[in-house]
Protein backbone atom coordinates (compact mmCIF):
# COMPACT_ATOMS: atom_id res chain seq x y z
CA UNK A 1 0.00 0.00 0.00
CA UNK A 2 1.13 3.63 -0.21
CA UNK A 3 3.77 4.42 2.36
CA UNK A 4 1.94 5.82 5.35
CA UNK A 5 3.03 9.07 6.88
CA UNK A 6 3.70 8.38 10.56
CA UNK A 7 1.72 5.16 10.20
CA UNK A 8 -1.47 6.62 8.76
CA UNK A 9 -2.25 6.59 5.04
CA UNK A 10 -5.10 9.08 5.29
CA UNK A 11 -5.93 12.48 6.72
CA UNK A 12 -2.87 12.94 8.94
CA UNK A 13 0.64 14.00 8.01
CA UNK A 14 3.40 14.28 10.57
CA UNK A 15 7.11 14.95 10.55
CA UNK A 16 8.89 14.27 13.78
CA UNK A 17 5.55 13.84 15.53
CA UNK A 18 4.23 17.25 14.49
CA UNK A 19 1.72 18.32 11.89
CA UNK A 20 3.29 20.89 9.53
CA UNK A 21 1.36 24.15 9.36
CA UNK A 22 2.60 27.05 7.32
CA UNK A 23 3.86 29.87 9.55
CA UNK A 24 0.94 32.11 10.42
CA UNK A 25 -1.63 29.58 9.25
CA UNK A 26 -3.97 27.00 10.70
CA UNK A 27 -5.42 23.82 9.24
CA UNK A 28 -8.61 23.93 11.26
CA UNK A 29 -10.42 26.87 9.70
CA UNK A 30 -12.43 26.46 6.54
CA UNK A 31 -11.08 24.40 3.69
CA UNK A 32 -7.45 23.53 4.25
CA UNK A 33 -4.96 26.21 5.17
CA UNK A 34 -5.77 29.85 5.65
CA UNK A 35 -3.18 32.58 5.73
CA UNK A 36 -2.97 35.11 8.52
CA UNK A 37 -0.28 37.30 10.01
CA UNK A 38 3.40 36.52 10.48
CA UNK A 39 4.61 36.11 6.87
CA UNK A 40 6.66 38.53 4.85
CA UNK A 41 5.42 39.53 1.41
CA UNK A 42 7.33 36.86 -0.53
CA UNK A 43 6.30 34.11 1.88
CA UNK A 44 2.69 35.22 1.66
CA UNK A 45 2.86 35.06 -2.13
CA UNK A 46 4.33 31.56 -1.90
CA UNK A 47 1.51 30.43 0.38
CA UNK A 48 -1.08 31.97 -1.95
CA UNK A 49 0.42 30.14 -4.95
CA UNK A 50 0.47 26.88 -3.02
CA UNK A 51 -3.12 27.35 -1.94
CA UNK A 52 -4.25 28.04 -5.52
CA UNK A 53 -2.19 25.33 -7.23
CA UNK A 54 -2.33 22.56 -4.62
CA UNK A 55 -4.65 23.07 -1.65
CA UNK A 56 -7.75 24.22 -3.52
CA UNK A 57 -7.58 21.48 -6.19
CA UNK A 58 -6.99 18.91 -3.44
CA UNK A 59 -10.37 19.66 -1.87
CA UNK A 60 -12.05 17.50 -4.53
CA UNK A 61 -9.11 15.84 -6.31
CA UNK A 62 -6.14 13.72 -5.34
CA UNK A 63 -3.11 15.92 -6.05
CA UNK A 64 0.21 14.24 -6.76
CA UNK A 65 2.71 16.82 -5.50
CA UNK A 66 6.19 16.53 -7.01
CA UNK A 67 9.13 18.42 -5.50
CA UNK A 68 11.83 18.69 -8.19
CA UNK A 69 14.63 20.87 -9.61
CA UNK A 70 16.15 21.47 -13.03
CA UNK A 71 19.53 20.09 -11.98
CA UNK A 72 18.07 16.84 -10.56
CA UNK A 73 18.71 13.87 -12.86
CA UNK A 74 16.36 11.44 -11.06
CA UNK A 75 13.65 14.11 -11.20
CA UNK A 76 13.90 14.24 -15.00
CA UNK A 77 13.61 10.46 -15.15
CA UNK A 78 10.55 10.43 -12.89
CA UNK A 79 8.69 13.30 -14.57
CA UNK A 80 7.49 11.32 -17.65
CA UNK A 81 6.18 8.56 -15.34
CA UNK A 82 4.23 11.02 -13.20
CA UNK A 83 2.83 12.88 -16.19
CA UNK A 84 1.76 9.70 -17.99
CA UNK A 85 0.10 8.03 -15.00
CA UNK A 86 -1.59 11.20 -13.72
CA UNK A 87 -2.90 11.83 -17.23
CA UNK A 88 -4.36 8.33 -17.39
CA UNK A 89 -5.97 8.80 -13.93
CA UNK A 90 -7.30 12.29 -14.63
CA UNK A 91 -10.85 11.03 -15.11
CA UNK A 92 -10.64 9.48 -11.64
CA UNK A 93 -9.79 12.80 -10.03
CA UNK A 94 -5.99 12.72 -10.01
CA UNK A 95 -4.00 15.82 -10.91
CA UNK A 96 -0.27 16.53 -10.95
CA UNK A 97 1.26 19.59 -9.29
CA UNK A 98 4.97 20.34 -9.45
CA UNK A 99 7.02 22.43 -7.01
CA UNK A 100 10.44 23.63 -8.17
CA UNK A 101 12.42 23.64 -4.92
CA UNK A 102 14.75 26.36 -6.18
CA UNK A 103 11.87 28.70 -6.95
CA UNK A 104 9.67 27.74 -3.99
CA UNK A 105 12.20 27.32 -1.20
CA UNK A 106 9.74 28.49 1.45
CA UNK A 107 7.17 25.80 0.60
CA UNK A 108 9.84 23.10 0.34
CA UNK A 109 11.11 24.12 3.76
CA UNK A 110 7.65 23.72 5.30
CA UNK A 111 7.58 20.12 4.05
CA UNK A 112 11.14 19.64 5.30
CA UNK A 113 12.16 18.32 1.88
CA UNK A 114 15.71 17.02 2.27
CA UNK A 115 16.16 15.20 -1.04
CA UNK A 116 14.52 15.20 -4.43
CA UNK A 117 12.51 13.94 -6.05
CA UNK A 118 10.05 13.89 -3.16
CA UNK A 119 6.45 13.08 -4.05
CA UNK A 120 3.37 13.27 -1.86
CA UNK A 121 -0.32 12.59 -2.43
CA UNK A 122 -2.43 15.51 -1.21
CA UNK A 123 -6.12 15.40 -0.34
CA UNK A 124 -8.24 18.12 1.21
CA UNK A 125 -5.25 20.28 2.05
CA UNK A 126 -3.09 17.63 3.70
CA UNK A 127 -0.54 15.05 2.55
CA UNK A 128 -2.05 11.58 2.87
CA UNK A 129 0.74 9.34 1.53
CA UNK A 130 4.40 9.41 0.55
CA UNK A 131 4.72 8.32 -3.10
CA UNK A 132 8.46 8.99 -3.38
CA UNK A 133 9.39 5.32 -3.74
CA UNK A 134 6.99 4.80 -6.65
CA UNK A 135 9.49 5.10 -9.52
CA UNK A 136 7.71 2.90 -12.07
CA UNK A 137 4.27 3.15 -13.71
CA UNK A 138 3.08 -0.05 -12.06
CA UNK A 139 4.20 1.05 -8.59
CA UNK A 140 2.58 4.46 -8.91
CA UNK A 141 -0.66 3.03 -10.27
CA UNK A 142 -0.85 0.50 -7.44
CA UNK A 143 -0.44 3.25 -4.86
CA UNK A 144 -3.01 5.50 -6.53
CA UNK A 145 -5.49 2.65 -6.83
CA UNK A 146 -5.32 2.01 -3.10
CA UNK A 147 -5.64 5.68 -2.21
CA UNK A 148 -8.59 6.18 -4.54
CA UNK A 149 -10.31 3.17 -2.99
CA UNK A 150 -10.05 4.81 0.44
CA UNK A 151 -10.60 8.51 -0.20
CA UNK A 152 -13.82 10.27 -1.31
CA UNK A 153 -12.11 11.88 -4.29
CA UNK A 154 -14.48 13.92 -6.43
CA UNK A 155 -16.67 15.25 -3.59
CA UNK A 156 -20.29 14.43 -2.92
CA UNK A 157 -22.56 13.32 -5.68
CA UNK A 158 -26.15 14.49 -6.06
CA UNK A 159 -27.32 11.92 -3.58
CA UNK A 160 -24.84 13.09 -0.98
CA UNK A 161 -21.45 11.72 -0.05
CA UNK A 162 -21.46 8.46 1.89
CA UNK A 163 -19.07 9.28 4.70
CA UNK A 164 -19.93 6.40 7.03
CA UNK A 165 -16.57 4.74 6.37
CA UNK A 166 -14.74 7.88 7.43
CA UNK A 167 -16.90 8.37 10.52
CA UNK A 168 -16.05 4.80 11.49
CA UNK A 169 -12.38 5.53 10.85
CA UNK A 170 -12.54 8.54 13.15
CA UNK A 171 -14.26 6.50 15.85
CA UNK A 172 -11.56 3.84 15.65
CA UNK A 173 -8.77 6.41 15.85
CA UNK A 174 -10.51 8.00 18.84
CA UNK A 175 -10.91 4.60 20.50
CA UNK A 176 -7.17 4.06 19.97
CA UNK A 177 -6.53 7.17 22.04
CA UNK A 178 -5.48 9.69 19.38
CA UNK A 179 -7.99 12.49 19.93
CA UNK A 180 -6.05 15.04 17.88
CA UNK A 181 -5.89 12.86 14.79
CA UNK A 182 -9.53 11.85 15.21
CA UNK A 183 -10.54 15.52 15.35
CA UNK A 184 -8.89 16.08 11.96
CA UNK A 185 -10.80 13.17 10.44
CA UNK A 186 -14.16 14.28 11.85
CA UNK A 187 -13.56 17.88 10.79
CA UNK A 188 -12.93 16.78 7.22
CA UNK A 189 -16.03 14.58 7.26
CA UNK A 190 -18.03 17.65 8.31
CA UNK A 191 -16.60 19.55 5.35
CA UNK A 192 -17.92 16.80 3.07
CA UNK A 193 -21.23 16.31 4.90
CA UNK A 194 -22.06 19.35 7.08
CA UNK A 195 -25.31 17.81 8.37
CA UNK A 196 -23.76 14.55 9.54
CA UNK A 197 -24.60 14.46 13.24
CA UNK A 198 -22.30 11.50 13.96
CA UNK A 199 -19.34 13.48 12.65
CA UNK A 200 -20.22 16.49 14.80
CA UNK A 201 -20.57 14.25 17.84
CA UNK A 202 -17.26 12.60 17.05
CA UNK A 203 -15.51 15.94 16.64
CA UNK A 204 -16.75 17.17 20.01
CA UNK A 205 -15.59 14.00 21.76
CA UNK A 206 -12.27 14.01 19.90
CA UNK A 207 -11.56 17.62 20.86
CA UNK A 208 -12.35 16.75 24.48
CA UNK A 209 -10.01 13.75 24.31
CA UNK A 210 -7.29 16.00 22.86
CA UNK A 211 -7.68 18.42 25.75
CA UNK A 212 -9.14 21.13 23.50
CA UNK A 213 -12.22 21.81 25.62
CA UNK A 214 -12.55 25.44 24.53
CA UNK A 215 -12.48 24.43 20.85
CA UNK A 216 -15.18 21.86 21.57
CA UNK A 217 -17.28 24.48 23.34
CA UNK A 218 -16.89 26.83 20.38
CA UNK A 219 -18.01 24.10 18.00
CA UNK A 220 -21.06 23.32 20.12
CA UNK A 221 -21.97 26.99 20.25
CA UNK A 222 -22.01 27.16 16.45
CA UNK A 223 -24.22 24.09 15.93
CA UNK A 224 -27.63 24.43 14.35
CA UNK A 225 -30.49 23.32 16.60
CA UNK A 226 -31.26 20.34 14.36
CA UNK A 227 -27.74 18.98 14.84
CA UNK A 228 -27.49 19.93 18.52
CA UNK A 229 -30.68 18.00 19.31
CA UNK A 230 -29.39 14.74 17.81
CA UNK A 231 -29.00 12.09 20.55
CA UNK A 232 -25.36 11.37 19.63
CA UNK A 233 -24.51 15.05 19.75
CA UNK A 234 -26.32 15.45 23.06
CA UNK A 235 -24.22 12.64 24.49
CA UNK A 236 -21.06 14.32 23.20
CA UNK A 237 -22.14 17.59 24.78
CA UNK A 238 -22.58 15.73 28.06
CA UNK A 239 -19.01 14.48 27.73
CA UNK A 240 -17.92 18.05 27.13
CA UNK A 241 -19.77 19.30 30.21
CA UNK A 242 -18.15 16.63 32.36
CA UNK A 243 -14.74 17.45 30.88
CA UNK A 244 -15.27 21.01 32.07
CA UNK A 245 -14.72 19.71 35.61
CA UNK A 246 -11.07 18.92 34.86
CA UNK A 247 -8.53 20.17 37.38
CA UNK A 248 -4.74 20.03 37.52
CA UNK A 249 -2.94 17.09 39.10
CA UNK A 250 -2.27 18.78 42.42
CA UNK A 251 -5.91 19.78 42.87
CA UNK A 252 -7.03 16.27 41.88
CA UNK A 253 -4.80 14.80 44.57
CA UNK A 254 -6.22 17.26 47.12
CA UNK A 255 -9.76 16.23 46.20
CA UNK A 256 -8.76 12.56 46.36
CA UNK A 257 -7.32 13.01 49.84
CA UNK A 258 -10.39 14.90 51.04
CA UNK A 259 -12.71 12.16 49.77
CA UNK A 260 -10.62 9.48 51.47
CA UNK A 261 -10.47 11.38 54.77
CA UNK A 262 -14.21 12.23 54.83
CA UNK A 263 -16.07 9.21 53.43
CA UNK A 264 -19.45 10.49 54.64
CA UNK A 265 -18.97 14.00 53.22
CA UNK A 266 -21.09 13.78 50.07
CA UNK A 267 -19.90 17.09 48.69
CA UNK A 268 -16.27 15.96 48.93
CA UNK A 269 -17.12 12.61 47.33
CA UNK A 270 -18.96 14.28 44.44
CA UNK A 271 -16.19 16.81 43.83
CA UNK A 272 -13.61 14.03 43.56
CA UNK A 273 -15.82 11.80 41.38
CA UNK A 274 -16.39 14.58 38.83
CA UNK A 275 -12.73 15.57 38.77
CA UNK A 276 -11.60 11.94 38.50
CA UNK A 277 -13.87 11.30 35.54
CA UNK A 278 -12.68 14.46 33.78
CA UNK A 279 -9.10 13.29 34.34
CA UNK A 280 -9.85 9.94 32.71
CA UNK A 281 -10.02 7.95 35.97
CA UNK A 282 -13.36 6.34 35.18
CA UNK A 283 -13.09 3.51 37.67
CA UNK A 284 -12.25 5.84 40.55
CA UNK A 285 -15.17 8.07 39.63
CA UNK A 286 -17.59 5.14 39.38
CA UNK A 287 -16.43 3.53 42.62
CA UNK A 288 -16.88 6.83 44.44
CA UNK A 289 -20.37 7.40 43.08
CA UNK A 290 -21.42 3.83 43.77
CA UNK A 291 -20.20 4.25 47.33
CA UNK A 292 -22.29 7.42 47.63
CA UNK A 293 -25.37 5.55 46.40
CA UNK A 294 -24.80 2.77 48.93
CA UNK A 295 -24.47 5.35 51.71
CA UNK A 296 -27.39 7.60 50.77
CA UNK A 297 -28.99 7.08 47.39
CA UNK A 298 -31.43 9.94 47.96
CA UNK A 299 -28.75 12.56 48.72
CA UNK A 300 -29.36 15.77 46.78
CA UNK A 301 -32.30 14.24 44.88
CA UNK A 302 -30.26 11.24 43.73
CA UNK A 303 -27.36 13.33 42.40
CA UNK A 304 -24.84 10.47 42.56
CA UNK A 305 -26.95 8.18 40.40
CA UNK A 306 -27.79 10.99 37.99
CA UNK A 307 -24.11 11.87 37.62
CA UNK A 308 -23.20 8.26 36.97
CA UNK A 309 -25.89 8.02 34.27
CA UNK A 310 -24.50 11.17 32.64
CA UNK A 311 -21.09 9.51 32.57
CA UNK A 312 -22.61 6.48 30.83
CA UNK A 313 -24.12 8.77 28.22
CA UNK A 314 -20.83 10.61 27.78
CA UNK A 315 -18.80 7.50 26.96
CA UNK A 316 -21.63 5.71 25.13
CA UNK A 317 -24.06 3.23 26.59
CA UNK A 318 -22.41 0.34 24.72
CA UNK A 319 -18.91 1.22 25.93
CA UNK A 320 -17.47 -1.77 27.86
CA UNK A 321 -16.81 0.39 30.91
CA UNK A 322 -20.38 1.71 30.86
CA UNK A 323 -21.82 -1.80 30.48
CA UNK A 324 -19.77 -3.18 33.38
CA UNK A 325 -20.51 -0.21 35.62
CA UNK A 326 -24.24 -0.37 34.86
CA UNK A 327 -24.20 -3.93 36.15
CA UNK A 328 -22.57 -2.73 39.36
CA UNK A 329 -25.18 0.02 39.68
CA UNK A 330 -28.00 -2.52 39.23
CA UNK A 331 -26.48 -4.66 41.98
CA UNK A 332 -26.33 -1.68 44.33
CA UNK A 333 -29.88 -0.59 43.56
CA UNK A 334 -31.61 -3.95 43.31
CA UNK A 335 -29.19 -6.60 44.53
Amino acid sequence: MPQALNGTPRFRFTIGGKTPHWPGTTATEGNGYVASMGLNLEEQKAVDRFRKDVVEPSMTSLVVLDFWAEWCGPCKALTPVLEKVCGEYADRGVVLAKINVDEEQFIAAQFQVRSIPTVYAMFQGQPVADLTNARSESQLKAMLDQLLAQLPVGGADEGGQDVSEFVAMGEQVLADGDGERASIIFAQVIEMAPDNAAAHAGLIRALVAAGRVEDAQTHVGALEQKIASDPAVKAAITALELAGEKVDDSELQTLRAAAAERPTDMEAQMAFAEAAFAAGERDAAADTLLGMIRTDREWNDGAARATLVRMFEAVGLEDPWAVATRRKLSTVLFG
